[in-house]
């Protein structure tokens, strides 16, 4: 088994009477993907940003590699890397100089950085776009660009807050499968996100963020055995019809266990899918509620969050 590289204890960022992040303790050991899973405001980039030495902690401790993230923040610096939520580039300069910029701040200079810069480059499949202006690419060839520039001085770590915010599908299928290509290279990378199916794609364990605290952690595997062998029925409603307008239609059916919408979708959580099927078409029958298409849904990270906060992910 894997030694831990990051080390949490009891790590709390308040603002005043605002707690952002309330007391969070966990490892990631070296060489895997670890995610932190949440909402937005759960207390992710907070996280991140005392992790990676932005922000100091207002109690509690961390240590990266054997080094203290306050008492030894220059060391933790030179040992991670940072791929920020907000694009950290200069748009007038191409990619190479932004590259350049980004390495002289590693102390890198001469023919190591020119190669290195080659190097992250062909790695984000942009090597043809090196010397064109950052105010000519896409958002997702930008978010590749940040990604380089974190891994310029070869980092042991790195953080990737929110990479895939606001990007096009394709940009985003070539960050993940990146993701995992930086891990099968011996990379540890502590990964935010929102959506659960990148950390069900991605992920070799996963902490789950709500409200500034840490709610679970383990393995997919571990964490679907909370919600027991619950299975969710997706109902698609017809346009025009709200989910939330009919979250209570289903609530006396035996095994329905609780109800959300979100986005003209309704999710039941279920102990049957199919014992429970007939009598919720039964019902949106009679109720004249179009029903589009059903899906039924193994357990997954979504009806673990469901389970333990009583809300969907996204709400």
């Amino acid at each position: 088994m894997s030694e831990p590289i990051l080390t949490t204890k009891d790590l709390r960022k308040s603002y005043g009477e605002l707690e952002a992040v309330k007391g969070i303790s966990f490892s990631v050991l070296r060489g895997e993907i670890f995610s932190l899973l949440g909402p937005n405001g759960a207390g992710k980039t907070t996280a991140i940003s005392m992790l990676s030495c932005l922000l100091p902690p207002t109690g509690g401790t961390a240590e990266i590699g054997g080094y203290n993230i306050t008492q030894n923040s220059l060391d933790v610096r030179k040992i991670i890397g940072v791929v920020p939520q907000e694009i950290a580039l200069y748009e007038e300069l191409t990619a190479r100089q932004n590259l350049q910029f980004w390495g002289s701040m590693y102390n890198m200079s001469g023919k190591t950085l020119h190669k290195r810069i080659d190097e992250v480059l062909a790695q984000v499949n942009l090597e043809d776009r090196a010397n064109d202006r950052i105010s000519a690419f896409s958002g997702g060839m930008k978010r590749r660009i940040n990604i380089a520039a974190g891994l310029l001085h070869k980092p042991q770590m790195l953080f990737m807050d929110e990479p895939t915010v606001g990007i096009d599908p394709q940009s985003r299928r070539r960050i993940l499968d990146m993701v995992k290509e930086l891990r099968d290279q011996g990379m540890t990378v502590l990964y935010t996100t929102h959506y659960m199916e990148e950390a069900e794609e991605l992920s070799d364990r996963v902490g789950i963020m709500d409200h500034g605290k840490l709610i679970a952690l383990g393995t997919q595997a571990e964490l679907t055995k909370v919600v027991g062998q619950q299975e969710t029925l997706r109902l698609h409603l017809g346009e025009g019809h709200l989910a939330e307008d009919h979250l209570g239609l289903f609530g006396d059916i035996h095994g329905v266990l609780s109800a959300t919408a979100l986005n003209g979708e309704m999710a039941l959580s279920v102990t049957q899918a199919e014992e429970a099927l007939p009598d919720v078409i039964s019902k949106a029958n009679a109720a004249a509620l179009p029903i589009r298409s059903i899906d039924i849904e193994e357990p997954n990270l979504e009806a673990v969050f469901l389970h333990l906060t009583g809300r969907a992910l996204r709400d």
